[in-house]
């Protein structure tokens, strides 16, 4: 036991002596300071001439929005956008930003088929997704109000298939 504690004592004592050998303190180099100049007599500084104004351009013609816009489908018993609607509501947002303060009403409409309650929530739900398209795409919802007509105002004849794809829409309507 006396042993151990004589070993164990001298190992500290050798690791003691080589860390504080790796611990040097090390010399800082000082570069001497570069001579301070005096300072140059000051330099009169010459104006800038006066730049003209330029003339304001005149103020660019704005475009007048087309408001004739093409009506867009939807497929049987769908709330749900048509690609190829994309285009169309591309076209139709476009045209909205560029007078803000125009309002529009978005109609909603269906076809014959079902019942009337359910062509009234269908033809509003597929206003309420081309107004949440047209919203997304930068136009103002506050300019954008919705109205569901179901089956009532159809523009073609709910007796062929043609008719009936022409009477899933949703029309502009400028307020």
């Amino acid at each position: 036991m006396k042993f151990s504690r004589t070993s164990l004592l001298l190992a500290a004592i050798g690791l003691l002596a080589i860390s504080a050998q790796s611990c040097k303190t090390k010399k800082a180099i000082v570069k001497p300071a570069a001579p301070v100049e005096a300072p140059a007599p000051p330099v009169e500084e010459k104006k800038p001439e006066p730049v003209p104004e330029p003339k304001p351009e005149p103020a660019p013609v704005a475009e007048k929005p087309d408001y004739n816009f093409s009506n867009v489908q939807f497929e049987f018993n769908s709330g749900v956008l048509k690609t190829a609607s994309f285009e169309i509501l591309d076209k139709v947002a476009r045209e909205m930003k560029k007078d803000p303060s125009v309002k529009f009403i978005l109609n909603g409409h269906s076809s014959l088929e079902g019942s009337a309650a359910h062509n009234m929530s269908l033809s509003v739900d597929r206003a309420n997704s081309v107004k949440l398209y047209l919203v997304n795409a930068g136009v103002s919802s506050g300019n954008l109000s919705i109205k569901g007509y179901g089956a009532t105002k159809p523009v073609a004849s709910n007796d062929t298939e043609e008719g009936k794809a022409l009477n899933r829409r949703v029309e502009f309507e400028r307020n």
